[in-house]
């Protein structure tokens, strides 16, 4: 199974020389396939993404994406964009320019309006309860929507250890992504 990390200002700060010291740990220790720089208050979003892919390339299988922003990372040279659920109108364009494109979703219609405009992937949930994001979905609708899509799902919210990686495997999910699991 995929996993997918997702940085969170409160775990990772935005100071970019200790931002760049615990994301190299934690890549080194979860080895994931996916890593997100996500962070919507930090002032100098810019500069971190960059410290944010520069950490990435220094491992072989991990994929970098950026929140949001399409053009930053085709200029930086991440895998790809993770868009959020406001912004399906720009999957085209993402995939214009070779990116990968991961969307957040939290409603079937939304997994299949993503997977009809081209994304590579989705996130979904949240699976399990978890802070400030509302009714768990939990996993039969995980489930159910796995087995009736074609796209990537990575099952998200809630996922803290591996007892809930183990749960969620259970699904026959493309991944998980997670920030607490990853700090």
């Amino acid at each position: 199974m995929q996993s997918y990390l997702i940085t969170s200002r409160e775990f990772y700060t935005d100071t970019p020389a200790v931002f760049r010291s615990i994301l190299h740990e934690q890549l080194q220790l979860h080895l994931p396939t996916y890593a997100l720089y996500r962070d919507k208050s930090n002032p100098d979003y810019d500069t971190q993404a960059e410290h944010h892919v520069q950490v990435c390339s220094q491992f072989d299988n991990v994929k970098s994406f950026l929140h949001q922003k399409p053009d930053l990372a085709k200029a930086l040279g991440a895998t790809g964009v993770h868009l959020s659920s406001k912004q399906f109108d720009k999957i085209e364009y993402a995939k214009s320019l070779d990116l990968e494109v991961i969307v957040s979703t939290h409603t079937h219609e939304e997994v299949y309006i993503a997977q009809d405009l081209g994304a590579d992937a989705v996130v979904y949930g949240p699976i399990f309860t978890t802070p400030r994001k509302g009714q768990a979905k939990g996993l039969a609708d995980l489930k159910e929507l796995v087995e009736q899509t074609n796209i990537k799902i990575f099952g998200l919210g809630g996922i803290v250890d591996r007892s809930s990686i183990k749960e969620i495997e259970k699904t026959n999910v493309y991944g998980f992504a997670s920030i607490r699991y990853f700090y």
